[in-house]
Order: structure tokens, then sequence, then C-alpha cells
């Protein structure tokens, strides 16, 4: 396929990193409204990436206001093959510690107010999700971290809830119990169901900040425990980040194609203004 573009969605400051060619903005309007913020375009290596703040630069939407659905539209509106989360987390293991980084691989959905696909109002689609990360991504960001020397752990599931409130003790400590949690946090989830049915390959790098409330001799997570330790990990996500555009992704994804056979609606039964809505998406396979 052609050559790797990177989404990087995170925290506002993220594309602030020493070395980086900052090309521009791009403000991209989109059948679902307005993204976050403007995406930033910038230059690492030989690598383009485009880095979209999640929250809004000055951090201005909640987890469950994020138009989640502009988000992936825009960065694939601009030719993101790939999308990088960066995601701040809980711990859900004693061995997983604030300042580390986890790569899961698969995902337990709690939330349950957020707009979940781009097939609705005359045109259904069901994508396959069976194994939302790709490991396209994942390896490379494996490879990265590695690189980069932070201490990193592959593999496992993270639990997405709604918030923005952080978990009562009672569900923290269910969620616990549920096989391979590693860990909790807020905003991967639609992110990540919606960018397979934008045909982009995702994976996520999640931040440990805490180790949200069951941990029974650690203090409860707060904001200002989070932000504290947030900003030593972003700071390692900077490296990470170019090592990983010095080394892209490159291997296929099945994700790339994960609508060919994806729409259940009948063709003479798509209106005109379903067609002009998921354009972007299907054009290739109509």
């Amino acid at each position: 396929m052609s050559k790797s573009v990177i989404g990087v969605i995170g925290g506002s400051g993220l594309y602030q990193i020493d070395g980086v060619d900052v090309v521009g903005e791009h403000v991209v309007h989109t059948p679902f409204g307005m993204p976050s913020d403007a995406l930033i375009e910038a230059k690492i290596a030989d690598t383009t990436l485009f880095f979209l703040p999640r929250h809004g630069r000055g951090h201005r939407y909640n987890p469950s206001e994020i138009n989640y659905r502009a988000n992936i539209w825009a960065l694939r509106k601009v030719g993101c093959t790939d999308v990088l989360s960066v995601s701040a987390v809980g711990s859900m293991q004693p061995s997983i510690a604030p300042g580390h980084m986890v790569l899961p691989t698969q995902f337990i959905d709690r939330t349950v107010g957020r707009a979940r696909t781009f097939f609705e109002d005359g045109i259904v689609a069901h994508v396959g999700f069976g194994d939302p990360i790709s490991e396209r991504v994942r390896s490379a960001a494996l490879a990265a971290c590695n690189k980069v020397g932070v201490t990193v752990h592959s593999g496992g599931t993270y639990v997405c809830i709604e918030g923005p409130q952080f978990s009562t003790r009672a569900e923290s400590t269910l969620f616990r119990s549920w096989p391979d949690v590693k860990v909790i946090g807020m905003t991967n989830m639609p992110e990540a169901r919606l960018a397979r049915e934008a045909e982009m390959a995702y994976a996520t790098i999640a931040l440990v900040t805490d180790f949200d409330c069951w941990h029974e001799e650690e203090e409860d997570v707060t904001v200002e425990s989070v932000v504290a330790t947030m900003r030593k990990n972003v700071a390692a996500a900077k490296q990470v980040i170019v090592e990983l555009a010095k080394a892209p992704p490159s291997a296929p994804c099945a994700s790339h194609n994960a609508l060919a056979h994806a729409v259940m609606t009948a063709p003479d039964a798509i209106s005109a203004e379903a067609r002009r809505r998921v354009a972007l998406l299907m054009d290739k396979h109509w």
C-alpha cells in the first residue's frame, strides 16, 4: 500500500516536539460536525503526521462531549492510513505502575451515550471488530517504546468507561476481576470502532497515571495526581512518536479493507443523502 500517514490523537501539546517540522494547520469540515480542533500537520524524518488534540486545545471537551466521528472522519479526509491514540489511563494491576506505558490488544466498551458508527439513517454496515487493535501499528509502537527505553507492557485489555467521573470502588474491583484487564480509561471508545469503519489501522499507547481506586495502599485517583504523572508520561510519549515516525507502520493490515463486504443495505435503497454522507469511506467500494 502507499506510504504510512499517521494520525496522532492525544493531548493538546503533543505535537510540540523538538525537531518536528510543523507544516501547517487544517480546519476540516465533516458531515458529522467539527472535530475537536484543527489538525496540525507535521513532518518527522520522512513521515507525515497529523496531530489532533482529542479534548481541544485547552482541554475544552470532556470524554462524552468529544465528537469522535468528526475526529476520525477528519483524519481519514487528510489521508491518514494509521491512527495512534495516546491516552491517560489508570492501572488495574499492581505490576503496572504510574509512569509505565501499556499497548493493549483488546477493549471492553462500557460507554453508553456516544455515537459509534458512520452508517445509519438509511445505510447499514457491519465491520469485523474481533481484534480491535491493528498489529501493524501496535508492533511499530512497541518497537519505538523499546528503542526509547520506557517501561512498556505489551498486551491486555483496556476497559473504557463513560466518565467523566472516575469509577466507584465497587466498579473498579469488578473490572479488575475480568480476564486480562490491564488499564481503565475514558477515550478509546468509540474512537477505535470508528477508525475500523474508516479503514484506518488503529492502536493505542496507554499512559498510566494512577491506580484508579482499587489499590488499598495507594491514594485514590485525583486530577492533581493524574496531571503530575501525565507531564512526565507525555515527555516520554513524544520520544516514542519520534521513533515511530522514523520506522513507521508498514505491514499489511486487514483494517484497510474493512468495508469491502460490510454494507448490508441494498444499493437501490440507499438515498443520495446517505451516499453523500459516507462517500469518503465507500467510494472505492462502490
